[in-house]
C-alpha cells in the first residue's frame, strides 16, 4: 500500500494535482480562522454551546464549524448548493434553459456563470438575514450594532462564500476533482477532535457510572458498522447483460462480445442528501431572529421544522426521495443509453433494442433509486436519534405511548453531528470518489491502482 500510495508522487501530473488541492484546502482552513468584524466571539461560542443538538448544528456541519465561530467563511457552500439546484430544477421545467443545457460546453458553461451570480444573490440574502438575527438577538452577540455592523457583515460574508466557490472550481479544474465536495469533507474531519472531546464530556454529564466506558465502545462499534454498511451499499451495483453483435466493419470482424451496464444502488452519492439538508436550512437561518420569535404563529411553524420533530423529519425523507429520483434523472438518460447501444450493435438479450430497452433501463433504475434512496434515509435518521431522539410524545395517538419510554429514547443523547450518519456518509462517499479518481490517474499512466482488482493497464513501451 505504501507503494501504490508513493506512485501518486512518481507521476508529475497527478502530484502537481494532489499538492495543488492541499494547498486550496489549506488556504480554506485558513479562512475559517478569520473571525468576521463587530462580533462577540465569546459570547457566540457561548450561543451555540447553549444550542448544542438543535437546528443550528446542522448547518454548522455543512459550514465547516465556521458558522459557530462566524468566519469570513461562515456561509460555506449553501448558497452554491442552493444555486445549483434551483437551475437544476429550472432545466427540467423551463424549456429554454433545457435547450441551452443540450448546446454543449458552451451552454453548461453560461448555466455555470449564471449560477455563480444566484450564488452571489443568496449569499447577501443569507447575509443579511444573519447580521439582522445577531443584531436583534439578547446577549451582547454584536460589539457595536448598527448600519454599519450589517453592511460589514453582508461584504463579508458574501465575498468568503464567492471566494469559496472558486477555492472548488480550482479544485475541480485544476486539482483531483470533486472540489466542493471536498471542501465539506475537509470542514467535517477537521472538527473530529473536538467531536471525541464532546463526546467525551456528554458521556461524563449522562452519569452512565459503570456504563460509560461499555456506552463509548459501543458507539465507537456502532460508526464502524456504519461505515462498513455505507461501504457495502456504495459499491453495490445492478449488471445488466449486453450483448453485441457480430458486424464486418472494411474487413475486420468486430463485436461478439459480452459485457454489462452496471448501475449503482447509490447513483447520486451524498447529494440527494446535500440537497435536502441545504434546502431545509433555509428556514432554520430565521428562526433565531427576534420577528419570528416574537410572533406566536411563526414560532409555532419555525419549531415543528427543527431537526427530530415530525414534520421536519417528515419533509426530510420526502426531500431526499425527491432529490434521489431527480439527481438521476439529470446524470443518467436511458433513452440515450438505448441509442448508443443500439448504433454499436448491442442489445439485452431478450430485451428488443431501442425503445424497449430504454423502458426496461429505466424500471430498473426506478427500482434501485428508490433502495438507494431508502438506505440514505436510514443513515440520516441516526444523528436524529442520538441528538435530538424521536420525539412524538406530544403527537396524538402515539403520545401517550411514548411517553412512558425512557427520556434518551424521546429527547436523545445530545451527540454531535459529526458521529451521525449524514457526516459519516459525506466522509466515506466523498473518499471513495476521490480514492477512484486517484485510482484512475494511476491506471491511466501504467501504474498499479489502490485496490487489488484494479490491476495495470498494459500498454506499449514507449521509447
Amino acid at each position: 500500500m505504501l507503494e501504490k500510495f508513493l506512485n501518486i508522487f512518481r507521476v508529475p501530473d497527478l502530484r502537481k494535482r494532489v499538492l495543488f488541492t492541499m494547498a486550496m484546502l489549506a488556504i480554506y482552513r485558513l479562512g475559517a480562522h478569520i473571525p468576521t468584524p463587530g462580533v462577540n466571539t465569546d459570547a457566540l461560542a457561548n450561543f451555540f454551546n447553549q444550542q448544542s443538538g438543535s437546528s443550528l448544528a446542522l448547518v454548522d456541519l455543512f459550514s465547516g464549524g465556521n458558522l459557530r465561530r462566524l468566519t469570513v467563511f461562515a456561509l460555506g457552500i449553501m448558497p452554491y448548493i442552493t444555486a445549483s439546484i434551483i437551475f437544476q430544477l429550472l432545466t427540467v421545467v423551463y424549456e429554454p434553459l433545457a435547450r441551452l443545457q443540450k448546446e454543449g460546453e458552451l451552454g453548461r458553461r453560461k448555466i455555470t456563470q449564471w449560477t455563480r451570480y444566484l450564488t452571489v444573490i443568496l449569499g447577501v440574502v443569507q447575509s443579511a438575514a444573519i447580521a439582522i438575527a445577531l443584531k436583534s438577538s439578547s446577549g451582547n452577540l454584536v460589539l457595536n450594532p448598527g448600519v454599519g455592523f450589517i453592511i460589514m457583515t453582508v461584504l463579508t460574508l458574501t465575498t468568503g462564500t464567492a471566494f469559496i466557490m472558486w477555492l472548488g472550481e480550482q479544485i475541480t479544474d485544476r486539482g483531483i476533482g470533486n472540489g466542493m465536495s471536498l471542501l465539506i469533507f475537509a470542514g467535517i474531519v477537521v472538527g473530529l477532535p473536538r467531536a471525541i472531546a464532546e463526546l467525551v464530556d456528554v458521556a461524563k454529564t449522562q452519569k452512565f457510572g459503570a456504563f460509560t466506558v461499555p456506552a463509548l465502545i459501543l458507539l465507537v462499534v456502532g460508526m464502524i458498522a456504519v461505515v462498513a454498511f455505507i461501504v457495502y451499499v456504495e459499491r453495490s451495483e445492478r449488471r445488466i447483460p449486453v450483448q453485441y453483435a457480430k458486424r464486418i466493419v472494411g474487413r475486420r470482424l468486430m463485436g461478439g462480445q459480452s459485457t454489462h451496464l452496471p448501475l449503482k444502488v447509490n447513483s447520486g452519492g451524498v447529494m440527494p442528501v446535500i440537497f435536502a439538508a441545504s434546502v431545509l436550512s433555509a428556514p432554520l437561518l430565521f428562526a433565531q431572529s427576534s420577528f419570528i420569535r416574537n410572533s406566536a404563529p411563526l414560532t409555532r411553524i419555525f419549531d415543528a421544522l427543527h431537526p427530530g420533530e415530525p414534520w421536519y423529519e417528515l419533509l426530510y425523507i420526502v426531500a431526499i426521495i425527491f432529490f434521489a429520483y431527480f439527481y438521476i434523472s439529470i446524470v443518467f438518460r436511458p433513452d440515450d443509453i438505448a441509442d448508443n447501444m443500439r448504433k454499436y450493435g448491442g442489445f439485452i438479450p431478450g430485451i428488443r433494442p431501442g425503445k424497449r430497452t430504454s423502458d426496461y433501463i429505466n424500471d430498473i433504475l426506478t427500482r434501485i433509486t428508490l433502495v438507494g434512496a431508502v438506505y440514505l434515509i436510514i443513515i440520516s435518521i441516526i444523528p436524529t436519534f442520538l441528538i435530538t431522539g424521536i420525539r412524538l410524545n406530544h403527537l396524538w395517538l402515539v403520545g401517550g405511548f411514548f411517553e412512558h419510554l425512557p427520556l434518551w429514547v424521546t429527547n436523545g443523547f445530545g451527540f454531535n453531528f459529526y458521529f451521525g450518519g449524514t457526516s459519516l456518509l459525506i466522509v466515506v462517499g466523498v473518499a471513495m470518489d476521490t480514492v477512484n479518481q486517484v485510482e484512475s490517474q494511476l491506471i491511466m499512466r501504467h501504474y498499479e491502482g489502490f485496490s487489488p482488482r484494479s490491476g495495470r493497464v498494459r500498454g506499449r513501451r514507449s521509447w
